[in-house]
């Protein structure tokens, strides 16, 4: 188990803008910076980082928090994993307890998946270079594809023994448990507890996710069995997913940003040797079909992507699908086709750094001109043929999301293929009514089967049926309250969707002005009732000054006020118990904190204001108070409000009272006591400036 003081350093040197920076590209916004979400396919910024606050909010899907919560969504990384992939960054070294057997058993599953599968790599890449045979074999592989040792210790290639079970025999014998060696395809287990090798006598490539984590191997074969396939990958896991992995994209990361484009290839070694040469902004799709989840994890780095093709013509026309999908996302991308007889890795080996580079500059064509060059000479004089290579083109350009991109594309099409920019358009246009159709008649059909399956389930648990936007409103408040726990105690059946709502709100409120001014000193104004010399009572101003935390603190302990809310109790008790300790509020130990409730709705509340800044506002002349402006107002205002809720909920408690006789006289008396203290409170909130 990690020391609580080697958590410590790590928060408090982890920067993270610098961790989320190796996985999203991020753009200067203000303070702050802004990002593709790396959660959701989106063509806008939603993705914000605080360097301030030190967290991260993704408003597409409501996700947010710190460096470790960020490692732990987007990698799946667990907590201890998260803590020490950043200590292995910043170079802290980690303290560790001895944990218990308990402990070690509580590993959860895709964990000890990940364990196995490094071991693998580690075990693969030890034989390549130590074992005899595995020197005289696989080294000696690798070393006539002109990989130098550098390279194959970057890229942590290996080889398995062409032995029927030495890999999963030596995991065994080191205490890994042979189901996890199952589930990850390293070991194959037959009925009759037989087990061997999946990579038998093959080179090893390991596949690592962007963080580096191992989630698969591909190995290819040495020896000339036509019953073995050439090339071998790991079979589909928990953690390994092929569709949406990219070979190289730990390796690459950095340069793609950097160079702001990124090389996609087709194989491991396109990858390596490529890298080897000096251009390491390279990814591959591992042979498989390009999918969009791939494109979408290159778009998180750059928005444009150059597509290299060997001279296979037959190759090139079976991948040319992959352009109109990359298209799909929104993406610049250009096609590039090496001499006949070259692909990425033997090119690569035969120039400098110099001339490869200019090479892949100057070559890279434009889809479009690259599916006149390919597609025309099959067309040649044929009339048919060109209309048809046209509306290809055209159905590629209806792909792109960008309105003044497709306008760009139209034209550029009328000028190389010589045809007039309205029958281009007019084709565009009813390819989009097309599309329109298809996608309106799946609308259709997923709200039949939706509507089907609700009539399956029955009206027995209470559908509500809206009447309309009010109805619909109320029933989203109903449902968001019920999520953050609703309002509890005593006067819970008393309350309405929007009396629930509105405490909500305001406790909500008091926890973010905590949050974000607690430690500020402020001069506050307060209203007091005195008897003036003619024996009136009158209001009187009383000026002083208060750090909003201790401010906010008497005003509820005056009241005796607990929050309904639990989650919004457990914060403020948890800011109260710090300010008592420290004498002051720590945002860093809020969003760090181990209970994930109190870091994530912290992170929600300081968040919240951060969301102008993805609109841009100011650019539109659209300014936005500060709120330091108007602190004491909003301090006061919050409180008070607060109060009056309260009370009305009182009173209409009372009122329900008053039904009975016993009672009667005394309630009605307090009922008055109670709406004469509301009109008070609202002469306050009139009164505050």
């Amino acid at each position: 188990m990690i020391q609580r003081s080697t958590i410590d350093r790590v928060f408090e040197t982890a920067r993270v803008e610098e961790v989320i920076g190796e996985f999203v590209t991020l753009k200067k916004a203000g303070s702050n910076f802004k990002g593709l979400s790396p959660f959701t396919d989106e063509k806008s910024p939603s993705f914000m980082v605080s360097p301030v606050k030190q967290i991260w909010k993704d408003f597409s899907t409501g996700k947010g928090g710190n460096s470790v919560t960020f490692l732990m969504e987007h990698e799946h990384f667990s907590y201890p994993e998260a803590i020490r992939y950043l200590a292995k960054k910043y170079n802290i070294e980690i303290e560790e307890e001895e944990q218990t057997d308990e402990q070690k058993e509580a590993a959860d599953e895709r964990e000890s998946m990940y364990l196995v599968s490094n071991f693998a790599k580690e075990y693969y890449h030890d034989i390549l270079l130590n074992h005899p045979k595995g020197k005289a074999i696989g080294l000696s592989y690798f070393k006539e594809r002109g990989f130098t040792d550098e390279t194959i210790k970057k890229f942590e290639l290996g080889y398995n023994l062409d032995d029927w079970s030495a890999f999963t025999d030596t995991a065994i014998r080191k205490g890994y448990d042979l189901n996890y060696l199952a589930k990850t395809g390293l070991s194959i287990v037959k009925d009759n507890n037989k087990q061997f090798d999946r990579f038998k006598g093959r080179v090893l490539f390991p596949i690592q996710s962007m963080s580096g984590r191992v989630l698969g191997f591909g190995g290819r074969i040495l020896t000339a069995d036509k019953k073995a396939a050439k090339y071998l990958n790991s079979p589909e896991s928990d953690i390994y997913h092929k569709s949406k992995v990219l070979y190289g994209i730990y390796h690459a990361k950095q340069s793609i940003a950097k160079e702001d484009r990124c090389f996609l290839v087709e194989g491991y070694t396109d990858v390596i040797s490529m890298n080897q040469a000096g251009v390491e902004n390279v990814v591959a799709s591992s042979g498989t079909a390009l999918t969009p989840d791939q494109i979408r994890l290159i778009r998180r780095l750059t928005p444009n992507i150059t597509v290299l093709f060997d001279g296979d013509a037959a190759g090139i026309r079976a991948s040319i699908r992959g352009i109109d999908l990359i298209l799909e996302q929104g993406m610049n991308v250009k096609v590039l086709i090496f001499p006949e007889g070259d692909d990425p890795d033997s090119f690569s080996k035969k120039v400098s750094k110099e001339e490869l580079t200019e090479y892949l500059d100057v070559n890279a064509k434009d889809f479009i001109n690259f599916k006149v060059s390919l597609l025309m000479e099959e067309a040649k004089n044929d009339p048919v043929k060109k209309a048809g290579l046209i509306r290809d083109i055209v159905t590629s350009i209806s792909k792109i999301p960008d309105n003044i991109q497709r306008e760009v594309y139209v034209q550029e099409c009328s000028r190389i293929m010589d045809i007039s920019e309205t029958v281009l358009f007019n084709e565009l246009a009813q390819i989009g009514k097309k599309n329109e159709r298809e996608a309106y008649q799946k609308r259709q059909q997923e709200q039949k089967q939706q509507e089907r399956q609700q009539q399956r389930l029955g009206t027995s648990s209470g559908t509500l049926k809206s009447g309309g936007e009010g109805e619909d409103q109320e029933a989203y408040f109903q449902a968001r309250i019920s999520q953050e726990g609703g309002a509890k105690g005593k006067n819970a059946g008393l309350q309405t969707s929007k009396e629930i709502d509105t405490l909500a709100i305001l406790e909500r409120e008091i926890i973010k002005i905590l949050l974000l001014y607690g430690n500020t000193q402020v001069d506050f104004i307060d209203w007091l009732e005195e008897v003036n010399e003619f024996g009136k009572v009158v209001m009187v101003k009383d000026e002083y000054s208060n750090f909003v935390s201790q401010e906010l603190y008497l005003q509820l302990q005056d009241d005796e006020i607990e929050f309904t809310n639990p989650h919004f109790q457990k914060i403020y008790l948890e800011i109260i118990n710090r300010l008592n300790q420290e004498q002051s509020i720590s945002i860093e130990q809020l969003t760090s904190h181990q209970d994930p409730d109190i870091s994530q709705l912290v992170t929600d509340i300081l968040m919240d204001d951060e969301k102008h800044i993805l609109s841009d506002w100011e650019a539109r002349d659209i300014y936005v108070t500060g709120k330091e402006e108007v602190l004491p107002k909003l301090v006061t205002d919050a409180i008070l409000n607060l109060r009056r809720v309260l009370i009305e909920l009182k009173i209409k408690e009372l009122i329900v009272e008053i039904s009975n006789p016993d009672n009667r006289e005394s309630t009605l008396e307090m009922v008055v006591n109670y709406t004469e203290l509301k009109k008070k409170l609202f002469e306050k909130l009139n009164r505050i400036l």
